[in-house]
Protein backbone atom coordinates (compact mmCIF):
# COMPACT_ATOMS: atom_id res chain seq x y z
CA UNK A 1 0.00 0.00 0.00
CA UNK A 2 1.36 3.53 -1.02
CA UNK A 3 1.83 5.70 1.56
CA UNK A 4 -0.71 8.58 1.58
CA UNK A 5 0.06 12.37 1.94
CA UNK A 6 1.59 13.15 4.92
CA UNK A 7 0.39 16.67 7.04
CA UNK A 8 4.05 18.58 6.97
CA UNK A 9 5.45 20.82 9.87
CA UNK A 10 5.59 23.93 8.54
CA UNK A 11 7.66 26.74 9.68
CA UNK A 12 5.95 30.46 10.78
CA UNK A 13 7.17 32.66 8.55
CA UNK A 14 8.47 31.79 5.04
CA UNK A 15 10.77 35.56 4.09
CA UNK A 16 12.66 34.44 0.67
CA UNK A 17 11.44 31.11 -0.60
CA UNK A 18 14.56 29.73 -2.54
CA UNK A 19 12.10 27.09 -4.46
CA UNK A 20 11.15 30.33 -6.10
CA UNK A 21 14.61 31.67 -6.55
CA UNK A 22 15.84 32.51 -10.01
CA UNK A 23 18.59 29.84 -11.30
CA UNK A 24 21.34 32.37 -11.19
CA UNK A 25 20.37 33.49 -7.46
CA UNK A 26 20.59 29.62 -6.88
CA UNK A 27 24.10 29.42 -8.21
CA UNK A 28 24.99 32.23 -5.85
CA UNK A 29 23.73 30.62 -2.68
CA UNK A 30 25.65 27.52 -3.66
CA UNK A 31 28.98 29.30 -4.21
CA UNK A 32 28.49 31.09 -0.69
CA UNK A 33 27.06 27.92 0.71
CA UNK A 34 30.28 25.74 -0.82
CA UNK A 35 32.38 28.47 1.14
CA UNK A 36 30.37 27.56 4.22
CA UNK A 37 30.98 24.19 4.42
CA UNK A 38 34.32 24.18 3.16
CA UNK A 39 35.40 26.15 6.53
CA UNK A 40 32.95 24.23 9.12
CA UNK A 41 34.52 20.81 7.15
CA UNK A 42 37.88 21.95 7.90
CA UNK A 43 37.28 22.37 11.58
CA UNK A 44 37.60 18.64 11.52
CA UNK A 45 34.82 18.33 14.22
CA UNK A 46 33.52 14.33 15.20
CA UNK A 47 30.08 15.18 16.12
CA UNK A 48 27.47 11.94 16.84
CA UNK A 49 23.55 12.58 16.10
CA UNK A 50 22.74 9.18 15.12
CA UNK A 51 21.01 7.44 18.57
CA UNK A 52 18.40 8.68 21.49
CA UNK A 53 21.27 7.79 24.16
CA UNK A 54 21.39 9.16 27.54
CA UNK A 55 23.88 11.75 28.00
CA UNK A 56 26.85 11.12 31.53
CA UNK A 57 25.09 13.58 33.25
CA UNK A 58 21.52 11.94 32.54
CA UNK A 59 23.22 8.49 33.91
CA UNK A 60 24.82 10.14 36.50
CA UNK A 61 21.41 11.14 37.64
CA UNK A 62 20.73 7.48 39.19
CA UNK A 63 24.62 6.78 40.30
CA UNK A 64 22.93 5.88 43.42
CA UNK A 65 21.38 2.41 42.23
CA UNK A 66 25.22 1.54 41.89
CA UNK A 67 25.35 0.91 45.81
CA UNK A 68 21.85 -0.24 46.09
CA UNK A 69 20.51 -2.86 47.66
CA UNK A 70 23.30 -3.19 49.42
CA UNK A 71 24.60 -5.64 52.15
CA UNK A 72 21.67 -7.92 53.60
CA UNK A 73 18.94 -6.38 51.56
CA UNK A 74 18.18 -8.77 49.24
CA UNK A 75 14.00 -9.30 50.31
CA UNK A 76 11.26 -8.17 48.40
CA UNK A 77 8.12 -7.04 49.96
CA UNK A 78 6.14 -10.76 50.19
CA UNK A 79 9.73 -12.48 51.03
CA UNK A 80 10.99 -13.42 48.27
CA UNK A 81 14.56 -13.85 48.13
CA UNK A 82 15.87 -11.91 44.90
CA UNK A 83 19.16 -13.93 45.05
CA UNK A 84 17.42 -17.04 43.92
CA UNK A 85 15.03 -18.17 41.23
CA UNK A 86 11.20 -17.48 40.79
CA UNK A 87 9.27 -14.77 40.64
CA UNK A 88 8.62 -14.96 36.75
CA UNK A 89 6.41 -12.13 36.76
CA UNK A 90 8.72 -9.88 39.09
CA UNK A 91 8.73 -8.65 42.43
CA UNK A 92 5.32 -7.28 44.20
CA UNK A 93 6.69 -3.71 44.72
CA UNK A 94 7.83 -3.42 41.01
CA UNK A 95 4.97 -4.87 39.10
CA UNK A 96 2.88 -2.14 41.53
CA UNK A 97 5.65 0.69 40.34
CA UNK A 98 4.99 -0.02 36.86
CA UNK A 99 1.33 -0.75 37.73
CA UNK A 100 1.13 2.94 38.54
CA UNK A 101 3.29 4.27 35.78
CA UNK A 102 1.26 2.58 33.03
CA UNK A 103 -2.18 2.98 34.74
CA UNK A 104 -2.97 -0.76 35.31
CA UNK A 105 -3.78 -3.35 37.57
CA UNK A 106 -0.87 -5.14 39.00
CA UNK A 107 -2.12 -8.51 38.06
CA UNK A 108 -2.16 -6.92 34.16
CA UNK A 109 2.00 -6.12 34.88
CA UNK A 110 4.74 -8.57 34.28
CA UNK A 111 8.10 -7.20 35.15
CA UNK A 112 11.01 -8.87 32.77
CA UNK A 113 15.16 -7.75 32.15
CA UNK A 114 16.56 -4.97 31.36
CA UNK A 115 15.02 -4.26 27.71
CA UNK A 116 11.63 -3.74 26.60
CA UNK A 117 12.78 -4.13 23.10
CA UNK A 118 13.53 -7.92 23.93
CA UNK A 119 10.18 -8.46 25.31
CA UNK A 120 8.64 -6.91 21.89
CA UNK A 121 11.11 -9.20 19.98
CA UNK A 122 9.88 -12.13 22.04
CA UNK A 123 5.99 -11.08 21.93
CA UNK A 124 6.45 -10.96 18.21
CA UNK A 125 8.05 -14.21 17.91
CA UNK A 126 5.34 -15.92 20.13
CA UNK A 127 2.89 -14.66 17.73
CA UNK A 128 5.18 -16.29 14.42
CA UNK A 129 5.33 -19.53 16.28
CA UNK A 130 2.48 -20.40 18.61
CA UNK A 131 -0.48 -18.03 18.14
CA UNK A 132 -1.85 -15.76 20.70
CA UNK A 133 -4.28 -16.99 23.05
CA UNK A 134 -5.43 -19.98 21.18
CA UNK A 135 -5.23 -18.46 17.49
CA UNK A 136 -3.45 -19.75 14.46
CA UNK A 137 0.41 -19.36 14.72
CA UNK A 138 1.27 -17.27 11.87
CA UNK A 139 3.78 -19.38 10.01
CA UNK A 140 0.93 -21.52 9.38
CA UNK A 141 -0.52 -18.44 7.18
CA UNK A 142 0.34 -19.77 3.15
CA UNK A 143 0.76 -15.90 2.10
CA UNK A 144 2.49 -14.82 5.36
CA UNK A 145 1.24 -11.95 7.67
CA UNK A 146 1.52 -8.47 7.52
CA UNK A 147 1.77 -5.39 10.45
CA UNK A 148 1.26 -1.89 9.99
CA UNK A 149 3.89 0.67 10.73
CA UNK A 150 2.90 4.29 10.92
CA UNK A 151 5.91 6.32 9.46
CA UNK A 152 8.24 7.87 10.50
CA UNK A 153 8.81 5.35 13.04
CA UNK A 154 11.19 3.19 14.66
CA UNK A 155 13.53 1.58 12.53
CA UNK A 156 14.22 -1.42 15.51
CA UNK A 157 10.49 -1.77 15.18
CA UNK A 158 10.74 -2.41 12.02
CA UNK A 159 14.11 -4.40 12.16
CA UNK A 160 12.00 -7.31 13.94
CA UNK A 161 9.37 -7.52 11.46
CA UNK A 162 11.56 -8.13 8.66
CA UNK A 163 13.86 -10.38 10.30
CA UNK A 164 10.61 -12.11 10.64
CA UNK A 165 9.64 -12.21 7.36
CA UNK A 166 6.33 -10.05 8.21
CA UNK A 167 5.20 -7.71 5.09
CA UNK A 168 5.44 -4.56 6.40
CA UNK A 169 2.24 -1.88 5.27
CA UNK A 170 3.54 1.98 5.84
CA UNK A 171 0.91 4.34 7.00
CA UNK A 172 1.22 7.86 7.36
CA UNK A 173 1.75 9.20 11.26
CA UNK A 174 0.24 12.74 11.81
CA UNK A 175 0.10 15.75 14.20
CA UNK A 176 -2.95 13.57 16.09
CA UNK A 177 -1.34 9.77 15.62
CA UNK A 178 -1.93 7.65 12.77
CA UNK A 179 -4.11 8.16 9.86
CA UNK A 180 -7.03 5.99 10.86
CA UNK A 181 -9.10 5.97 8.05
CA UNK A 182 -6.06 4.17 6.52
CA UNK A 183 -5.71 1.67 9.58
CA UNK A 184 -9.80 1.53 9.72
CA UNK A 185 -9.38 0.08 6.23
CA UNK A 186 -6.34 -2.40 6.57
CA UNK A 187 -7.38 -4.10 9.32
CA UNK A 188 -10.23 -5.65 7.56
CA UNK A 189 -7.86 -8.02 6.24
CA UNK A 190 -7.46 -11.18 8.59
CA UNK A 191 -3.75 -11.03 7.51
CA UNK A 192 -3.03 -8.03 9.14
CA UNK A 193 -1.70 -8.49 12.75
CA UNK A 194 -0.66 -5.68 14.42
CA UNK A 195 0.72 -1.78 14.63
CA UNK A 196 3.31 -0.71 16.06
CA UNK A 197 2.48 2.31 18.09
CA UNK A 198 4.41 5.03 20.05
CA UNK A 199 1.87 6.84 21.18
CA UNK A 200 3.51 9.69 23.49
CA UNK A 201 6.09 11.55 22.12
CA UNK A 202 6.86 9.65 19.02
CA UNK A 203 10.26 8.10 17.74
CA UNK A 204 11.25 10.19 15.78
CA UNK A 205 8.86 13.04 15.19
CA UNK A 206 7.70 13.61 18.93
CA UNK A 207 3.87 12.64 17.83
CA UNK A 208 1.23 12.48 20.87
CA UNK A 209 -1.56 10.27 19.83
CA UNK A 210 -4.91 11.80 20.12
CA UNK A 211 -7.96 10.81 22.22
CA UNK A 212 -9.72 10.37 19.51
CA UNK A 213 -7.12 8.26 17.90
CA UNK A 214 -6.88 5.98 21.13
CA UNK A 215 -10.50 5.71 21.07
CA UNK A 216 -10.51 4.79 17.47
CA UNK A 217 -7.70 2.35 17.76
CA UNK A 218 -9.29 0.55 20.52
CA UNK A 219 -13.14 0.28 18.98
CA UNK A 220 -11.92 0.02 15.19
CA UNK A 221 -13.45 -3.44 13.55
CA UNK A 222 -10.50 -5.88 13.12
CA UNK A 223 -11.04 -9.01 10.67
CA UNK A 224 -7.97 -11.04 12.98
CA UNK A 225 -9.10 -11.91 16.14
CA UNK A 226 -5.75 -11.98 17.17
CA UNK A 227 -4.78 -8.05 16.18
CA UNK A 228 -2.49 -6.38 18.26
CA UNK A 229 -2.11 -2.91 19.39
CA UNK A 230 2.01 -2.97 20.27
CA UNK A 231 1.97 -0.35 22.33
CA UNK A 232 5.63 1.15 22.97
CA UNK A 233 5.19 3.98 25.75
CA UNK A 234 8.82 4.36 26.01
CA UNK A 235 8.47 7.71 26.76
CA UNK A 236 5.42 7.94 28.77
CA UNK A 237 7.03 10.07 31.58
CA UNK A 238 9.92 12.05 29.65
CA UNK A 239 8.27 15.73 29.12
CA UNK A 240 10.38 18.23 28.39
CA UNK A 241 7.45 20.75 29.31
CA UNK A 242 6.02 21.80 32.82
CA UNK A 243 2.52 20.98 31.68
CA UNK A 244 2.35 17.51 29.27
CA UNK A 245 -0.37 16.40 27.41
CA UNK A 246 -2.33 13.70 28.59
CA UNK A 247 -3.72 10.53 27.44
CA UNK A 248 -6.49 8.32 27.10
CA UNK A 249 -5.53 5.04 28.78
CA UNK A 250 -5.41 2.00 25.67
CA UNK A 251 -5.95 -0.85 28.18
CA UNK A 252 -8.90 0.89 29.79
CA UNK A 253 -10.45 2.30 26.17
CA UNK A 254 -10.39 -1.39 24.64
CA UNK A 255 -11.83 -3.11 27.61
CA UNK A 256 -14.76 -0.08 26.68
CA UNK A 257 -14.68 -1.63 23.86
CA UNK A 258 -14.97 -5.13 24.50
CA UNK A 259 -11.57 -5.84 23.36
CA UNK A 260 -9.18 -6.21 26.28
CA UNK A 261 -6.99 -8.22 24.93
CA UNK A 262 -5.84 -5.56 22.02
CA UNK A 263 -3.12 -3.52 23.84
CA UNK A 264 0.14 -5.10 24.84
CA UNK A 265 2.11 -1.90 26.66
CA UNK A 266 5.90 -1.72 27.10
CA UNK A 267 7.90 0.44 29.16
CA UNK A 268 11.23 0.54 30.97
CA UNK A 269 13.62 2.37 32.65
CA UNK A 270 15.99 2.42 29.89
CA UNK A 271 16.09 6.39 29.66
CA UNK A 272 14.88 6.78 33.64
CA UNK A 273 18.05 4.98 35.27
CA UNK A 274 20.70 3.27 33.34
CA UNK A 275 19.93 2.55 29.63
CA UNK A 276 21.91 -1.03 29.73
CA UNK A 277 20.76 -2.15 32.88
CA UNK A 278 17.22 -1.00 33.70
CA UNK A 279 14.05 -2.18 34.30
CA UNK A 280 11.33 -3.34 31.49
CA UNK A 281 7.47 -4.30 31.74
CA UNK A 282 5.04 -5.24 29.73
CA UNK A 283 1.00 -4.83 30.61
CA UNK A 284 -1.93 -6.36 28.83
CA UNK A 285 -5.12 -7.95 30.08
CA UNK A 286 -5.01 -10.97 32.33
CA UNK A 287 -6.00 -13.41 29.79
CA UNK A 288 -3.03 -11.95 27.47
CA UNK A 289 -0.63 -12.38 30.81
CA UNK A 290 -1.77 -16.12 31.41
CA UNK A 291 -1.02 -16.91 27.44
CA UNK A 292 2.09 -15.34 27.84
CA UNK A 293 3.00 -17.56 31.42
CA UNK A 294 2.98 -20.43 29.08
CA UNK A 295 6.02 -19.24 26.67
CA UNK A 296 7.60 -17.83 30.13
CA UNK A 297 7.95 -20.56 32.10
CA UNK A 298 9.79 -22.41 29.45
CA UNK A 299 11.83 -19.29 28.66
CA UNK A 300 13.31 -18.23 31.98
CA UNK A 301 13.67 -19.07 35.59
CA UNK A 302 13.00 -15.54 36.58
CA UNK A 303 14.04 -11.82 35.86
CA UNK A 304 17.24 -9.89 37.55
CA UNK A 305 14.91 -9.23 40.61
CA UNK A 306 18.29 -7.16 42.38
CA UNK A 307 17.90 -5.09 39.81
CA UNK A 308 14.39 -4.64 40.01
CA UNK A 309 14.56 -4.85 43.81
CA UNK A 310 17.34 -1.54 43.37
CA UNK A 311 15.19 0.43 41.45
CA UNK A 312 12.00 0.26 43.85
CA UNK A 313 14.40 1.24 46.34
CA UNK A 314 15.58 3.93 44.59
CA UNK A 315 11.94 5.17 43.01
CA UNK A 316 9.65 4.76 46.18
CA UNK A 317 6.61 5.81 43.74
CA UNK A 318 5.33 7.26 40.97
CA UNK A 319 5.76 10.66 42.09
CA UNK A 320 9.47 9.97 43.13
CA UNK A 321 9.76 9.03 38.89
CA UNK A 322 7.67 12.19 38.15
CA UNK A 323 10.73 14.48 40.17
CA UNK A 324 13.51 12.50 38.73
CA UNK A 325 12.33 13.07 34.87
CA UNK A 326 12.69 16.88 35.94
CA UNK A 327 15.91 16.52 36.38
CA UNK A 328 16.45 14.83 33.03
CA UNK A 329 14.17 17.87 31.92
CA UNK A 330 16.84 19.95 32.91
CA UNK A 331 19.27 18.59 30.57
CA UNK A 332 17.60 17.81 28.43
CA UNK A 333 15.77 20.67 26.62
CA UNK A 334 18.19 23.14 26.32
CA UNK A 335 19.61 20.45 24.09
CA UNK A 336 16.77 20.63 21.98
CA UNK A 337 16.08 24.24 22.70
CA UNK A 338 19.50 24.21 20.46
CA UNK A 339 18.21 22.66 17.83
CA UNK A 340 15.35 24.65 17.02
CA UNK A 341 16.88 28.10 17.71
CA UNK A 342 19.19 27.01 14.90
CA UNK A 343 16.84 25.57 12.49
CA UNK A 344 14.22 28.60 12.82
CA UNK A 345 17.66 31.22 12.45
CA UNK A 346 19.16 29.22 9.57
CA UNK A 347 16.06 27.24 7.84
CA UNK A 348 13.18 29.12 8.94
CA UNK A 349 12.37 31.86 6.05
CA UNK A 350 13.44 29.26 3.04
CA UNK A 351 10.35 27.07 2.31
CA UNK A 352 13.50 23.82 2.29
CA UNK A 353 13.08 22.13 4.99
CA UNK A 354 10.14 21.23 8.32
CA UNK A 355 10.64 19.85 11.46
CA UNK A 356 8.99 18.84 14.29
CA UNK A 357 8.37 20.90 17.98
CA UNK A 358 7.99 18.19 20.49
CA UNK A 359 6.97 18.53 24.41
CA UNK A 360 8.83 15.52 25.34
CA UNK A 361 10.95 11.90 24.15
CA UNK A 362 13.83 12.15 22.72
CA UNK A 363 13.53 13.21 18.77
CA UNK A 364 12.96 15.64 16.21
CA UNK A 365 12.00 15.22 13.07
CA UNK A 366 13.94 17.45 10.29
CA UNK A 367 11.86 17.15 6.78
CA UNK A 368 14.17 17.83 4.02
CA UNK A 369 12.82 19.08 0.14
CA UNK A 370 11.49 15.47 -1.26
CA UNK A 371 14.78 13.90 -2.79
CA UNK A 372 17.35 15.75 -0.32
CA UNK A 373 17.39 13.47 2.74
CA UNK A 374 20.12 10.83 1.83
CA UNK A 375 22.42 14.11 0.10
CA UNK A 376 22.28 15.78 3.93
CA UNK A 377 23.48 12.86 5.83
CA UNK A 378 26.03 12.11 2.99
CA UNK A 379 27.27 16.01 3.37
CA UNK A 380 27.56 16.17 7.02
CA UNK A 381 29.13 12.83 7.77
CA UNK A 382 32.00 14.25 4.89
CA UNK A 383 31.62 17.23 7.52
CA UNK A 384 32.08 15.43 10.39
CA UNK A 385 28.45 15.19 12.00
CA UNK A 386 27.26 11.93 12.28
CA UNK A 387 23.29 11.30 11.81
CA UNK A 388 20.87 8.31 11.23
CA UNK A 389 21.41 6.91 8.12
CA UNK A 390 18.54 8.45 5.33
CA UNK A 391 15.77 6.21 5.30
CA UNK A 392 16.26 4.54 8.45
CA UNK A 393 12.66 5.93 9.57
CA UNK A 394 10.77 3.95 7.92
CA UNK A 395 10.89 0.19 6.75
CA UNK A 396 13.45 -1.84 4.56
CA UNK A 397 14.86 1.78 5.25
CA UNK A 398 13.55 2.92 1.99
CA UNK A 399 12.17 6.48 2.39
CA UNK A 400 9.70 7.06 -0.74
CA UNK A 401 10.28 10.88 -0.26
CA UNK A 402 13.68 10.84 0.75
CA UNK A 403 13.43 13.70 3.23
CA UNK A 404 12.76 12.57 6.64
CA UNK A 405 15.91 12.78 9.29
CA UNK A 406 15.96 11.82 13.10
CA UNK A 407 17.65 14.41 14.77
CA UNK A 408 18.88 12.79 18.27
CA UNK A 409 20.20 15.51 20.25
CA UNK A 410 20.24 13.65 24.01
CA UNK A 411 23.85 12.19 23.96
CA UNK A 412 26.34 15.49 23.17
CA UNK A 413 27.40 18.17 24.93
CA UNK A 414 25.09 21.22 24.74
CA UNK A 415 27.74 23.01 22.96
CA UNK A 416 28.28 19.89 20.37
CA UNK A 417 24.68 20.12 19.42
CA UNK A 418 24.66 23.14 18.66
CA UNK A 419 27.71 23.14 16.62
CA UNK A 420 26.56 19.62 15.07
CA UNK A 421 23.16 21.78 14.34
CA UNK A 422 25.06 24.27 12.54
CA UNK A 423 26.63 22.27 10.23
CA UNK A 424 23.71 20.17 9.78
CA UNK A 425 21.60 23.22 8.87
CA UNK A 426 24.45 24.63 6.05
CA UNK A 427 24.12 20.93 4.28
CA UNK A 428 20.50 20.94 4.39
CA UNK A 429 20.80 24.17 2.39
CA UNK A 430 23.42 23.34 0.11
CA UNK A 431 21.71 20.26 -0.51
CA UNK A 432 18.53 21.82 -1.22
CA UNK A 433 20.40 24.19 -3.87
CA UNK A 434 21.48 21.74 -5.32
CA UNK A 435 18.36 19.62 -5.66
CA UNK A 436 16.33 23.09 -7.26
CA UNK A 437 19.07 23.65 -9.41
CA UNK A 438 18.64 19.97 -10.90
CA UNK A 439 14.88 20.88 -11.17
CA UNK A 440 15.30 24.09 -13.34
CA UNK A 441 17.74 22.38 -15.88
CA UNK A 442 15.07 19.50 -16.30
Amino acid sequence: MSEPPRKRFKAETIEEDWTKLSENDLKQKETELLKKYEEFKNRKLNLNMTRGKPAPAQLDLSKALLSLPGEGHYKASDGLDCRNYGGLDGNPECKKLFADIMGISVKEVVVGGASSLTMMHDHIVRGMLFGYCGSEPWHKYPGGVKWICPVPGYDRHFAICEKLGIQMINVSLNENGPDMEAVEKLVLDPSVKGIWCVPMYGNPNGVVYSDEVVTRLANMKVAANDFRLVWDNAYIVHHLVDNPPTQKNILDECKKAGNPDRPVIFVSTSKITFASAGVAALGASEANIQDLFKSLTKQTIGPDKINQLRHTMFFKDLDAIHAHMKKHAAILKPKFDAVLEVFERDLSSKNIAHWTKPKGGYFITLDTLDGCGKAVVDLAKNAGVELTPAGAVYPYGKDPHDRSLRIAPSFPSLEEIRLATEGLSICVQLASVRKLLKKSNL
